[in-house]
């Protein structure tokens, strides 16, 4: 408690209260506004890699669909064999 002020002692030790709450509550929401950054940053990185896994897929479809494409026109161009060369 403040003596010898001309505020009433009330008041600040109101205003003290308030300063300490609020000061004691600092590292404890510090800690948390650090756990959301690293759970955000944690979660565009697996946001990246899906991203990059659905690419490579795509990637290995149209290799996929190229191959068999040349395989057959190698062998004659259809499923019945025979040859397209007559």
């Amino acid at each position: 408690m403040a003596d010898n002020t001309p505020v009433n002692s009330q008041i600040t030790d109101a205003v003290t209260q308030t300063n300490v709450k609020v000061v004691a509550e600092a590292p404890a929401q510090a800690m948390g506004l650090v756990y959301q950054t690293v759970a955000h940053s944690i979660s565009l990185s697996m946001q990246n890699a899906m991203q990059a896994q659905g690419g490579l897929q795509q990637i290995g479809n149209a290799v996929t669909s190229s191959a068999v494409r040349m395989i057959l026109e190698a062998s004659g161009g259809g499923m019945g064999g025979g040859g397209g060369n007559k």
